[in-house]
C-alpha cells in the first residue's frame, strides 16, 4: 500500500472487497427476491420495511469496526507486532459483546420500533417476526465484520470474499428450501440469513486462528484492553455515530414511504436494494482509501496520501457512473426480478429515476471522511456529515415534502444532501490536510 502504482493496488484491493460487499448484500437481496416472487408484495414490504431499522440498530458497532481496521492497519504497517496482536484480540472480544447486546435489543424492541415508524397493520406482524429472527444471528454478524476488518487491515480482501461466496450459496439454498419447499415465508428467509451469517463467522474466525504472525487469533487471549479500546473508539465511535444518525434520516424516509401504503413500501424495498448494490461497490473504494491512507500516514508519505484520495475519487466515480446509468436504463428489467406486480415496479422506477445517475456523488461524499479517518480524524467529518445529510433530509421531509407528496419529490433529498455534504467535507479536508503536513514536518525535524 505504501509503494508502487496506486491505481493498480487500489483496484486489486477494492475489487475483492467490492464483490465481498455485494455478496453480503445478497443475503438481504435473496430474502427480498424470494419473498417477492413466491410470497407476494405484502411479504416483500414486510422484509423491506426492516432494512433501515436494522441498520439503525447495528451501524454504531459496524462503524466501530472501522476503528479496528484503521488501528490494525497502522500497527501492521509499522511492524508493531505486540500492539497488533492485542488490538486484534480486543476487537474480536468487542465484536462478541456488541453482537450479544444487539441480539437482546433487537428481540426486545423490534415491534415497538416498527410501530413508531408507522408500519401498516397488514405487514407489521411479519416485519416483527423477521427482525426478531434476524437479530438472533447478530453475534455471528458482528464477529464476521470485525474479523474481516482485521484481514482487510493487512491487505487480505480475497479470503473474506471466498467466505462470503460459501455463505451466500448456503443462503440461496436455504431461502429456496424454507420458502418454496417448506412454506415458512418471512420466517424462512430470516432463518436462512442467520444460518449463512453463522457460516461466514465460523470461516473468518477459523482463518484468523490458523494465521501466522501478529494477527493470529487465540480465543484464550480474548480480552478488552482499555488502551486499544480507546484507540478503536477514537476513530470508530464518530464513524458509527455518523452512520447511525444518517440512517436515522433513512428511518424517517421509510416512515414517509410507509404513508403511501404497502405497494409503495414494496417498490421502495426493491429500489433500495438496487441502490444498495451501487453503494456496496463505491463503499469498497472508500474502505480502500481509508486503509491506504492509514498505512501511508503511519510512515509519513503525505504526497502519496494525496494521490490515494485523487485516484479513489476517479475509481469510485467511474464505477458509480457505469452502474448508476446501467440501473437507470435497465431499471424496469431489474425490478422485475423482485416482483411481477406492475404497480410495485412503477413505484420503484420513480425512486431509481432520481437516485441512480447522480449516485457517484454519494461515493465522493464518503471518500473525503474516509481519508480523514485514515489520518486519525473522525469527529469533525462526523459532524459535517450529520449536518449535510441528516439535517438536510429532515428539513426536506418535514418542510417541503408535505406540499409535494410524491416518491420522486421525496427522494430528491438524496442528491441534494450529497452535494451539500461534499462541499462542507472538502473545506474540512483542506484544513486537516494542512495540519497533518505541519505535524509530519515537525516529526521529521
Amino acid at each position: 500500500m505504501c509503494n508502487g502504482s496506486i491505481m493498480d493496488k487500489l483496484i486489486s484491493f477494492s475489487f475483492p472487497l467490492m464483490i465481498s460487499s455485494i455478496l453480503q448484500l445478497m443475503f438481504n437481496a435473496v430474502d427480498i427476491i424470494v419473498v417477492g416472487r413466491f410470497s407476494g408484495s405484502q411479504a416483500l414490504a414486510a422484509v423491506g420495511s426492516t432494512t433501515a431499522l436494522i441498520s439503525l440498530f447495528t451501524n454504531l458497532f459496524i462503524g466501530i469496526s472501522l476503528g479496528a481496521n484503521v488501528l490494525a492497519a497502522r500497527y501492521y504497517a509499522a511492524g508493531r507486532d505486540r500492539e497488533m496482536s492485542e488490538a486484534v484480540h480486543t476487537a474480536i472480544a468487542l465484536a462478541l459483546i456488541s453482537g450479544v447486546l444487539m441480539a437482546f435489543v433487537g428481540l426486545g424492541a423490534s415491534r415497538q420500533a416498527l410501530a413508531l415508524m408507522g408500519t401498516p397493520d397488514d405487514v407489521i406482524d411479519q416485519s416483527a417476526l423477521y427482525m426478531r429472527i434476524y437479530f438472533c444471528g447478530m453475534p455471528f454478524f458482528m464477529l464476521y465484520n470485525y474479523g474481516a476488518a482485521v484481514l482487510r487491515a493487512v491487505g487480505d480482501t480475497k479470503r473474506p470474499l471466498l467466505f462470503l461466496c460459501a455463505a451466500g450459496l448456503a443462503n440461496v439454498a436455504l431461502d429456496l428450501l424454507l420458502v418454496i419447499v417448506i412454506p415458512l415465508d418471512v420466517a424462512g428467509v430470516a432463518i436462512g440469513t442467520v444460518a449463512s451469517q453463522c457460516i461466514s463467522c465460523i470461516l473468518v474466525l477459523r482463518c484468523l486462528y490458523k494465521s501466522e504472525g501478529s494477527y493470529q487469533l487465540r480465543f484464550s487471549r480474548l480480552t478488552i484492553k482499555a488502551v486499544y479500546l480507546k484507540r478503536i473508539f477514537q476513530v470508530g465511535i464518530p464513524a458509527g455515530i455518523q452512520s447511525t444518525v444518517i440512517n436515522f434520516s433513512n428511518v424517517l424516509l421509510q416512515s414517509s414511504v410507509n404513508s403511501f401504503g404497502s405497494t409503495a413500501m414494496a417498490g421502495y424495498t426493491a429500489a433500495n436494494n438496487v441502490l444498495g448494490f451501487l453503494y456496496s461497490a463505491i463503499n469498497a473504494v472508500t474502505q480502500a482509501c481509508m486503509s491506504f491512507t492509514s498505512q501511508n500516514y503511519s510512515v509519513g508519505k503525505q504526497k502519496r496520501m494525496d494521490r490515494v484520495l485523487a485516484d479513489c475519487i476517479v475509481l469510485s466515480a467511474g464505477v458509480a457512473l457505469v452502474l448508476g446509468i446501467g440501473a437507470y436504463v435497465l431499471g424496469a428489467q431489474i425490478l422485475s426480478i423482485y416482483t411481477e406486480e406492475t404497480e410495485v415496479i412503477q413505484c420503484g422506477l420513480e425512486i431509481l429515476s432520481i437516485t441512480t445517475v447522480p449516485y457517484f456523488l454519494c461515493g465522493i461524499m464518503d471518500l473525503i471522511p474516509g481519508a480523514l479517518r485514515g489520518m486519525g480524524h473522525s469527529a469533525v467529518p462526523m459532524v459535517l456529515s450529520i449536518i449535510g445529510t441528516v439535517v438536510t433530509r429532515i428539513i426536506w421531509i418535514y418542510v417541503f415534502f408535505p406540499n409535494h407528496r410524491s416518491l420522486y419529490f421525496l427522494f430528491i433529498s438524496y442528491p441534494g444532501s450529497w452535494i451539500i455534504t461534499i462541499l462542507m467535507q472538502a473545506v474540512c479536508f483542506w484544513f486537516v490536510r494542512r495540519k497533518c503536513i505541519r505535524q509530519l514536518q515537525t516529526a521529521r525535524a
